[in-house]
C-alpha cells in the first residue's frame, strides 16, 4: 500500500487489456497496481491510498451485471477517476443511460473531439481509436458533458471537471489508439502522479527479494529455453543466489534450427551458471502422438517439461525450487488475473503444471510485460542478440504444427521457420518485426512442380508489430520478400507447395495459431 500512494490503483472488471493499461501508466514512468473489482480491501481506501483509479473493461453488461458496492464506494472518494469502456458504462449507469448496441464496436475507430482539453489536451480533434464493445452509453448522467463522439454520433467521451471524473468508450492503452498515450499522461498530470517508476532501476530490489525469497541451503533450477524470458530470469536468479542456480535446458525436439547449440554458445559466454542439456526429445514426440487438440497439446508438453525437471533435481542437492520466465501476458490469457476475463489459451508455465509439482516456484517476471523484460536484460548486461530476439511459444513449435505433431511434421516447419528468419536477417527487416515465424497448417493443396501434379502442405508465414504481445498488427512485409521467401521454402523444403502469409491483427486474432 505504501507504494500506491504515489501511483495509480487499476480496477479489474476482467477485461483482457486491464494488464495493458497498467503497463501503459508505467511506460509514463508511474507506479500502478491492479486489484480485482471485489477485493476486500477497496471499501479501506481513502483520498490518500493513491493518486488515482481506472476502472477496467469488461464483458459484463452494467444493465445485467449485479450491482458492486466497490464501485460506488470508489466513486465516491474525492480522487481522479478515468473509466474505459464498461468502467464508463459503470459511471454512466448512475444517473446516465447504457444501452446494448445494434451492432458492437470492434476494432479502430475514429472519433470527434469536442473539447481540446482535460483528457484530450494536445490530441487532434479528429483521431483514431480503438473500440471493443457491444454497449454504447445513450445518455450521460446529471453534471456530465460529452467531450467526444463517433463518426456515427455515439458518446465517445464525458467527463465532469468539477467531480474529477472521466469516462472514455475506447481503450486509450491500446497501441492502435494512435494518442492513448497522450490521453493517460493528461490523466496522470490530472492525478498529479510523480514519474518515479524506472524499470532499469528495480535489479537491486528483484535480486534482493530473491535472495529472501530463496533459503542459504536451497537450490533452484531454471528452465532455460533460448527466449529472452528465461534468459533474463537466469540472469537475475544468478544475481542473486549464484552457484545454488542450476539452468537445465530441455532438447524437446520441438525447439527451433540449431536451438541447443546456440544457447550453448551464448550460455558459456554471458552465463556463470551451471548448464545442464536433458535430451528428451523422443519422450515429447511420444506424448503427443495422434493428439491434435492445441489446448491438450500444451497440457502434455506442460506435464512432460515438469517429470523431466524432477528427474533433474534427482542428480542436484536440496533442488527445492523451479525458476520459470511467466510474463504478465502468459497470466492474463491462461487465468483471470482479478476479474472475470475469458481464458484465451493456457501456457504450459501457468495452466499446464500438475497439483503435487514437487517443487516450490519462484517467477521473477511474473509482473512484466516482454519489452520491461528487454529492458531488465539490458540493465543486467545480457548481449543484444539474447535479449532482441523474438519470442518463442514454451510449447514449441508443437504449436506451429497445427494438428497432429510428427518428427517429420515438425522438420517441415523448422525449416520453413529458419528460412523466414534467416531472411529477414538477410534483408534487414528483423528489428522491425516484433514475432515472425512459420506455420504447418493442417491442409494440402494441388500444385505443379516439375510439369507434374501434386498435392502437398501449405506454410503460413506471420510477421507482426508489437510493443507487448497483448495486442499486435501484420507487418507488412515487401511482397517481393516475401515472394524470395517462398520460392526459398518451396525449393528447399520437402512436401510444400504453397506458402500464405497471414495479416491478422491481434485482435480478433492471437499471435500464435495456436
Amino acid at each position: 500500500m505504501e507504494a500506491l500512494k504515489n501511483g495509480l490503483l487499476i480496477i479489474d472488471f476482467g477485461s483482457q487489456f486491464t494488464l495493458l493499461i497498467t503497463r501503459r501508466v508505467r511506460e509514463l514512468n508511474v507506479y500502478s497496481e491492479i486489484w480485482s473489482a471485489d477485493d476486500a480491501r477497496i471499501q479501506g481506501l481513502d483520498s490518500q491510498s493513491c493518486k488515482g483509479i481506472i476502472f477496467s473493461g469488461g464483458p459484463a453488461s452494467v444493465y445485467e451485471a449485479q450491482s458492486n458496492s466497490a464501485v460506488d464506494h470508489l466513486i465516491g472518494l474525492d480522487l481522479p477517476l478515468l473509466g474505459i469502456c464498461y468502467g464508463m458504462q459503470l459511471i454512466a449507469e448512475r444517473g446516465g443511460t447504457v444501452e446494448k448496441s445494434k451492432t458492437g464496436e470492434y476494432g479502430r475507430s475514429r472519433i470527434r473531439i469536442r473539447e481540446s482539453s482535460g483528457m484530450f489536451l494536445n490530441v487532434p480533434n479528429n483521431c483514431d481509436v480503438w473500440m471493443s464493445h457491444g454497449d454504447h452509453v445513450v445518455k450521460a448522467p446529471p453534471g456530465f458533458k460529452v467531450t467526444a463522439r463517433t463518426e456515427n454520433g455515439l458518446i465517445a467521451a464525458f467527463d465532469c471537471d468539477e467531480k474529477k471524473i472521466w469516462g472514455m468508450q475506447f481503450h486509450p492503452e491500446v497501441s492502435h489508439t494512435k494518442y492513448g498515450s497522450a490521453m493517460l499522461q493528461n490523466f496522470i498530470r490530472l492525478c498529479d502522479a510523480p514519474a518515479n517508476w524506472d524499470v532499469g532501476n528495480l535489479v537491486e530490489k528483484m535480486t534482493k527479494k530473491i535472495r529472501d525469497q530463496i533459503p542459504e541451503n536451497e537450490r533452484v533450477i531454471c528452465g532455460l529455453s533460448g527466449g529472452v524470458d528465461s534468459a533474463v530470469t537466469a540472469a537475475l536468479m544468478h544475481r542473486a543466489i549464484g552457484e545454488r542456480l542450476v539452468c537445465v535446458m530441455v532438447d524437446n525436439g520441438l525447439l527451433r534450427h540449431q536451438e541447443v547449440e546456440e544457447v550453448k554458445r551464448i550460455f558459456e559466454g554471458h552465463f556463470g551458471a551451471k548448464l545442464i542439456v536433458e535430451d528428451a526429445a523422443q519422450a515429447f514426440l511420444d506424448d503427443l502422438k495422434g493428439e491434435c487438440d492445441p489446448e491438450k497439446k500444451r497440457k502434455i508438453i506442460g506435464h512432460r517439461f515438469i517429470e523431466v525437471f524432477q528427474k533433474s533435481a534427482k542428480n542436484i542437492d536440496n533442488a527445492a525450487w523451479l525458476a520459470q520466465g511467466t510474463l504478465y501476458p502468459d497470466v492474463i490469457e491462461s487465468i483471470s488475473l482479478g476479474g472475470p476475463s475469458a481464458t484465451i489459451k493456457s501456457h504450459h508455465n501457468v495452466g499446464g503444471l500438475p497439483e503435487e509439482l514437487g517443487f516450490k516456484l519462484v517467477e521473477p517476471l511474473r509482473e512484466f510485460f516482454k519489452d520491461e523484460v528487454r529492458e531488465l536484460g539490458r540493465s543486467l548486461g545480457l548481449p543484444e542478440e539474447f535479449v532482441a530476439r523474438h519470442p518463442f511459444p514454451g510449447p514449441g513449435l508443437a504449436v506451429r504444427v497445427l494438428g497432429e505433431v510428427t518428427p517429420e511434421r515438425v522438420e517441415t516447419v523448422r525449416q520453413a521457420d529458419h528460412i523466414f528468419i534467416s531472411a529477414l536477417h538477410e534483408f534487414g527487416h528483423y528489428s522491425e518485426v516484433w514475432q515472425g515465424f512459420a506455420v504447418l497448417l493442417p491442409v494440402k493443396t494441388v500444385g505443379v512442380m516439375g510439369d507434374a501434379r501434386t498435392y502437398e502442405d501449405v506454410i503460413a508465414l506471420r510477421a507482426v508489430t508489437s510493443v507487448d504481445g497483448m495486442t499486435a498488427d501484420r507487418c507488412d512485409l515487401p511482397i517481393s520478400f516475401l515472394g524470395l521467401v517462398s520460392d526459398r521454402i518451396i525449393n528447399r523444403v520437402k512436401h510444400v507447395n504453397r506458402v500464405v502469409y497471414d495479416i491478422t491483427s491481434k485482435p480478433p486474432g492471437t499471435i500464435e495459431w495456436e
